[in-house]
Formats: structure tokens, sequence, C-alpha cells
């Protein structure tokens, strides 16, 4: 007892939050599972109706058996009855007339009734029907006696034809009580069986009844849970397309905001490169500035003492006259430098000029022949666009000297409305696959990053049968406001 009250403490000591919870479950799970349930059900349902209606075709048909195994008792008890009368006239007829027909038919008419009492006596086994079965040993017992008596006759009148006072005695009529004995238990026999067939075909309409009426209630009842389960299916669905529309909206809210910090993060690109670009130029600027004219200076400086020494101290004049080298060094690395950082050549020049001293250089270096498809003449295209076409066939060259093991360079510039396109080709090994799905190799972010970063479009394909091509297209001129912009930076000359 104490063990029970210990399991029931919990249960009562539940709070009204714990089982609202519960409920709430149960009610979700009514909700999410209740089709599956519906479904189930009507499934059992319909699997039991189908039993039940197998049973009940089983039971009529074993009540229109029985009802037609009586009727078929009832027709042989009625020729029983026929053919045991027969038997006495053509034991009569052939006392009077000696004429072997009836004995002849007497014979078959025996034999007829000999197999009526044998399948009737299997049917009242077979029902297991007891009463009938005594009544019907008493009806065989006496048919037999009658058919032996009669045999019995027959042989006599055959061996004594002329014995007229056996003919007499055969002639006369058959004891009265055990002739009305005999009808009267056929009669009730074939009563009993036409009452057994009565009450079969009556059991068995009852059964169709009963059968039609399963029949409608299931269908009615299989029709109540499929409308259920369309109901719920309906409601189900309905809730579905709120909750896509929930998400689509979602998703809209979310693309609208991924678009927004996509432009922001583009802005600010586009803001760091253009202060990349001013710290470059004023870096340049200090460097041109400043350590050109120290490096000048001290050159001067240098050559002017080399020029006093030369012939009192030879030794000493070797030396400065390697110092002034290693300065002519300086200021050229200083120029290259300067140049790297902010190429005057594009300032001075324009980017066409621009492009084909870059590309000569390169193929100076890495041994290439250079195929230009430029315009003839200079465009102007906006010092920003400029710069980034700049930088990227810049990168481009760079990755191609690093990686493409490259033989031949392509370079085109074309103008088309308010779009500048550059592409960039080499006959390389050409970039892998899992690269161009990748793209953190290679500078190749950058490069997406700073056309972007300007409207503009950046592909990178493998060219058959080998090699690698950049195509970069974008406004000549950015349109006001799209992205926060800083000063561009001024040119700064060679020295």
């Amino acid at each position: 007892m104490s063990h029970v009250l210990k399991d029931a403490a919990p249960a009562a000591s539940e709070t009204p939050q714990g089982l609202a919870r519960r409920a709430t479950r149960i009610n979700e799970w009514m909700h999410r599972y209740s089709w599956a349930v519906a479904m189930t059900v009507a499934i059992v349902i319909t699997v039991g109706g189908l039993v039940i209606l197998e049973s009940g075709r089983m039971r009529i048909a074993a009540e229109y058996e029985t009802a037609l195994d009586a009727k078929s008792a009832t027709a042989q008890l009625s020729s029983l009855a026929a053919d045991i009368a027969t038997l006495s006239a053509e034991e009569r007829g052939f006392a009077l007339a000696a004429d072997d027909t009836y004995k002849s038919h007497f014979a078959q008419t025996a034999g007829r009734v000999r197999r009526a009492l044998t399948s009737l006596d299997s049917y009242y086994r077979r029902i297991g029907d007891d009463a009938a079965l005594a009544s019907f040993a008493q009806i065989r017992a006496a048919a037999d006696e009658n058919i032996a008596q009669g045999e019995a006759h027959l042989a006599d009148l055959s061996k004594t034809p002329a014995d007229a006072e056996m003919r007499a005695r055969v002639v006369a009529t058959p004891s009265p009580d055990t002739s009305a004995t005999l009808d009267a238990a056929l009669a009730l026999l074939r009563l009993n069986e036409e009452q057994r067939a009565q009450h079969a075909l009556d059991a068995s309409r009852a059964d169709q009844r009963i059968s039609t009426l399963c029949v409608g209630a299931l269908c009615a009842l299989n029709i109540v849970l499929f409308l259920l389960l369309f109901r719920n299916l309906g409601i189900q669905l309905d809730k579905q397309d709120r909750v896509q529309k929930k998400l689509i909206t979602q998703q809209e809210e979310l693309d609208r905001l991924v678009f927004e910090r996509t432009r922001q993060l583009e802005a600010l690109a586009w803001h760091l490169q253009s202060v990349s670009e001013n710290e470059k130029t004023e870096l340049a600027r200090e460097l041109h500035d400043e350590l050109g004219s120290i490096l000048t200076a001290s050159k001067m400086d240098v050559a002017w003492v080399r020029g006093k020494l030369r012939t009192s101290e030879p030794a000493m004049s070797d030396k400065l006259a390697r110092a002034i080298g290693n300065l002519d060094q300086g200021i050229a690395l200083k120029r290259r430098i300067i140049e790297d950082m902010r190429p005057t050549v594009l300032a001075n020049f324009g980017l066409v000029t621009a492009l084909r001293s870059l590309a000569d250089e390169a193929a100076q270096r890495n041994g290439w022949s250079v195929e230009f498809d430029l315009p003839g003449d200079d465009v102007k295209l906006g010092e920003a666009i400029e710069i980034a076409l700049f930088r990227v066939a810049q990168e481009t060259l760079t990755n191609a000297a690093k990686y493409a093991r490259a033989n031949r360079i392509e370079i085109a510039l074309a103008l088309d409305g308010d779009d500048v396109a550059l592409a960039i080709a080499d006959d390389g090994i050409g970039i892998r696959p899992q690269d161009l799905k990748r793209t953190q190799t290679h500078g190749l972010v950058g490069m997406r990053q700073r056309v972007s970063a300007r409207g503009g479009r950046f592909e990178i394909e493998r060219v058959a049968p080998h090699g690698t091509r950049i195509s970069v297209s974008m406004p000549r001129e950015r349109s006001a406001g799209t992205f926060i912009d800083a000063s561009t930076p001024a040119a700064v000359p060679l020295a």
C-alpha cells in the first residue's frame, strides 16, 4: 500500500503547468498524426467489414445449402411415398395378369426405393437430426419389409402361376394400419423438411438484411472518417500554406537584409580600396619628395667629392664611384616602388598606354609573346575605373607569371556603350576546376571584390584546349551615391 501511495504522489502533485504542457503535447500529437489515426481506423473498419461480409456470405451460403438439401429431401420423400405405392400396384398387377413387365417394373421401383432410402439415411445422419433419423429408421424398416414381402410374393407367383388362392391373397389390399402409418410418417418428415427449408430461407434473408445494414453502416462510417480526414488535410494544407507564405516573407526579408549587407560590404570595400590607393599615393609622394631628394642630394655630394679626389686619391675615388652606383640602384628601386604603388604612366598617358607598357614589361621578364587588341586612341574612363582595370591586369599577369607557365598573352580592351570590357587570356596550363569553384586562390577574391565594388562583373574560365581567360566588364563612370567614395588620389610624377 505504501508503494502505491508513493507512486501516486508524483501524479497527484503534478503542477497545472505540467498538466497544461502534457495536454498541449497530446493536442499537437493529435493534430500531427490525426490523419494517420483516421486512416488506420478506416483500414481496420474496412478489413473488419470485409470479414463480417465474408462470414455473412458464408452463413447465407450455408443456409441456402441447407434449404436446398431440405427441398431435395422433401422431393425424395415424396418420390419415396409414390414408389412405395407403386410397389404395391406392380405386385397386384403381376398377380392379376402374370405379366413379367410388372415384375420388371417392381424390381426397378424397388431399386429406386433402396437408393432413396440410402440417400435419405445419409442426409439425416449428416444433419444430425436424431428425431427425424428415428422416424426415418421406422420408415426404412417398413419399406424394406414391404419390398422383401413383395419380392417373396412375386417369387411364389412365378413358381405357382395357377394358384388362384395365392393370387387372391396378393391382390388383397394391404393392412390399412401399416399403409396409414407409413404415409403419416413420410408426411411428417416432409413437413419437417419443408419447415427446415423455410427456416433456412428466413435465416438467410435475415442475414442478408443484417449484411446490408452492416455494409451501409460501414460505408457511412468510412464516409465520415474520410470527411474528417479530408477536413484535417485541408486544415493541414491551409496551415502549410500560411507557414509557406510566412517563410516566403521571411526569405524576402532575409534577401533584402543580405542585399543591404552586400551593398554595405561593397561600399566598405570601395572605401578601403580608395583609402589604400590614397595611402599608396601619399607614400609614393613621400618617397618621391623626401627619399628622392635625399638620394639625389647624396649622389650629387658623392659625385662632387669623387671629382675632387679622382687624381689625388684613386682608391677612395673608386669607393665613391661604387657608392654612386649604389645610390643609382636605390633611386631606381625607389622609382619602381613608386611606380608599383601609383603607376604614373596611367596618370600621364592613359589606360591603353599603361596596359601596353605593363604587358611589355611582363613579357620581357617572362619571355612571352603578347597580342594586343586595344583602341588606337586612348580613352578616358574615370580615374577610379582606370585604376581598377589596371590593378586587375597587373594581378592577372602576376598570377600568369607564377602559375600558368604560358608562352603567349592576349590583352583586349573594348568599349560597348556605357560599359568597358577588359579580357586577358594565356595559353598556359589553365586554372583547375576546383580553383574555379573555390576562388580563394591567386588573388581572385581581391579582383572580384575590386570589380564588384565598382558595379562590374568578373568572370574567369578555363579555355580549350588549354589556358585561362579573365573577363571584366564595368560601367565607364560610376553612378553618384551608389557607394561610399573617398577622395581620388592625385598622380605622382616620376623623379
